[in-house]
C-alpha cells in the first residue's frame, strides 16, 4: 500500500507560515497540503486487532495513524504492529501516544522507540512539580537521539494544574480578574508554548515540533489556536477533543476545523468522533476529508452535487442514484490513485429536475438531469459544459456510471482502459 502523491487544488484561502515537520514520509506544515489523521481504539497489545484497524484507517485515507502506547505490552506490540503492517504493504506512519510513564517506556523499550515515528507527549500529565520537567525532558532526550518529531499535545481535560493555579492566583490579584474561561486558555497555551521551548532548550530543532491545544468546545477552540498561532510559527495540530457521537460530533467538529482552516491556521487535523459499539472508525477519516475538500484545500474523491429534492421530485430514483454513484467513486478511488492520477478532482452532478438540473449538470464534469415529477421520462447527460446525449429506460444508472467510468478512462488515462460499458445509450 505505498503512499499516493498528496493531491492539493488551487485555493485562495491564506495559509500561516509554520515549520515544515516529516513523519515518516509525510510532510506538516510548512507548504505541505493540511494531513489528515486517526487514532485507534484497540488494546495495542492486541496486535492483530491493532494491526486491522491501522490498514482499514490508512486505505479510508488517514495519512497518519496513532495508537496508544500506555503499558510493557503495548511498549513490546508496537514493533510487532509495524513489521506487519510493512509486510502487508501498509507504510502509515504511527504514533505513539503517551501518558504517565512515557518516559519509562520510550527508555525501556528501544525497539518501540525506534519504529514510532513520532511520539505524543502532553506535558500536563508526565509529572508534578520537578519530575514534571525531568521526565518531560527525558521523552524529548529520545526524540533528539533517534531523530523523532514529537507533537506537545496540551488537553484542557488534563492541564497541569499547577501551571492553571498559578495563572488563577495571578488572575485574583487583579483589580478587574478576567473570567476563567479567558485564564484556562491563557495557560493552555502557555503550557504548549511554554513546553516547546523547554523542549528546544533541550536539544529539539523546531521542524521536529508540532503543538495542539484541543478543548470540547468550538468557541475555546478558535480563541486557543489564535492565541497559538500569534505566539508561535511550530506547525499545528488540530482537532476538538472529546466532539461527542453521531450529528452532534460531525457538526461540533466541522464548525471549529473550518472557522480556523479559513484563517489558514493548522497544519494537519483529526476529527474525533465517539462511535457506536462495533462501530468503524473510519468515518472520521471521511469527515476530515470532506472538511478539506469543501474549504478547496484537498482533493481526495471525486465529488457528487445532488439537490435536496423538493415537491417536484416525489421519486426517490435520483437520490438512490447519487447515492450510487458517491460509492461507486469511492469504491473506484482505491484503483483510480495510481491509475487516473487527479481523478480525485472529478465533479459529477445528479439532479432531480428540471428547474437547476441542466444548469448545475452543466457547471459539473460530468452531470444528469433526472426527470422531476409529470416531466418527460429522459435523462440528459452533459459533459465538460456540452450536452452529449440523453438516457433513458430502466437502466439509466448503470448508463450513466458507465458514462462516468468512460469520461475518467479519457480525461485522466489514455481511454484504452477497456473498462467502456455496451449498455445501451440513447442519443438526443
Amino acid at each position: 500500500m505505498p503512499s499516493p502523491e498528496i493531491q492539493m487544488p488551487s485555493t485562495s484561502l491564506p495559509r500561516k507560515s509554520t515549520h515544515q515537520v516529516r513523519v515518516g514520509k509525510i510532510l506538516v506544515g510548512g507548504d505541505a497540503p493540511v494531513v489528515v489523521q486517526s487514532m485507534t481504539n484497540t488494546d495495542t497489545a492486541d496486535v492483530d486487532a491493532t494491526v486491522r484497524q491501522v490498514i482499514e484507517l490508512a486505505e479510508a485515507g488517514s495519512e497518519i495513524v496513532r495508537i496508544t502506547v500506555n503499558n510493557d505490552d503495548a511498549a513490546k506490540a508496537v514493533p510487532v504492529i509495524r513489521a506487519r503492517l510493512d509486510a502487508a504493504g501498509c507504510s502509515v506512519p504511527l504514533v505513539g501516544d503517551f501518558h504517565y510513564n512515557g518516559h519509562t517506556l520510550l527508555q525501556e523499550y528501544s525497539d518501540c522507540a525506534d519504529v514510532l515515528d513520532k511520539y505524543r507527549i502532553n506535558p500536563g500529565n508526565v509529572g508534578q512539580g520537578e519530575k514534571r520537567d525531568i521526565r518531560f525532558c527525558q521523552m524529548i532526550e529520545q526524540a533528539c537521539i533517534r531523530n523523532k518529531p514529537v507533537r506537545i499535545g496540551v488537553n484542557w481535560g488534563s492541564l497541569d494544574p499547577q501551571l492553571l493555579a498559578r495563572k488563577l492566583d495571578e488572575n485574583a490579584a487583579l483589580a478587574s480578574p478576567r473570567s476563567l474561561e479567558t485564564v484556562t486558555r491563557e495557560a493552555l497555551v502557555d503550557s504548549a508554548v511554554n513546553s516547546a521551548e523547554l523542549a528546544q532548550r533541550e536539544g529539539l530543532r523546531p521542524d521536529q515540533i508540532i503543538l495542539s491545544a484541543k478543548v470540547s468546545a468550538v468557541p475555546e477552540l478558535v480563541a486557543v489556536y489564535r492565541q497559538l498561532a500569534e505566539r508561535s510559527d511550530l506547525a499545528l495540530h488540530l482537532g476538538l477533543t472529546e466532539a461527542g457521537m453521531a450529528d452532534k460530533g460531525v457538526v461540533s467538529s466541522t464548525a471549529g476545523l473550518v472557522l480556523l482552516l479559513h484563517e489558514g491556521i493548522g497544519d494537519t487535523i483529526r476529527v474525533s468522533l465517539t462511535p457506536r459499539p462495533g462501530e468503524s472508525r473510519t468515518r472520521e477519516v471521511r469527515i476530515a476529508q470532506e472538511v478539506l475538500q469543501s474549504l478547496g484545500l484537498r482533493s481526495f474523491t471525486p465529488q457528487v452535487t445532488a439537490c435536496p429534492g423538493c415537491g417536484r421530485t416525489t421519486s426517490d430514483f435520483f437520490q438512490r442514484l447519487a447515492g450510487e454513484v458517491q460509492e461507486h467513486l469511492r469504491q473506484r478511488m482505491v484503483k483510480w490513485k495510481t491509475q487516473y492520477p487527479g481523478a480525485e478532482t472529478l465533479s459529477v452532478a445528479v439532479m432531480g429536475c428540471v428547474v437547476n438540473g441542466p444548469g448545475e449538470s452543466r457547471h459539473a464534469d460530468i452531470g444528469i438531469s433526472l426527470p422531476g415529477t409529470g416531466e418527460k421520462p429522459v435523462a440528459p447527460v452533459f459533459q465538460d459544459g456540452e450536452k452529449i446525449c440523453t438516457l433513458r429506460g430502466e437502466d439509466i444508472a448503470t448508463q450513466f456510471i458507465a458514462l462516468v467510468e468512460n469520461y475518467v478512462d479519457n480525461r485522466f488515462g489514455d481511454g484504452t482502459d477497456g473498462t467502456q460499458s455496451d449498455a445501451p445509450v440513447q442519443a438526443g
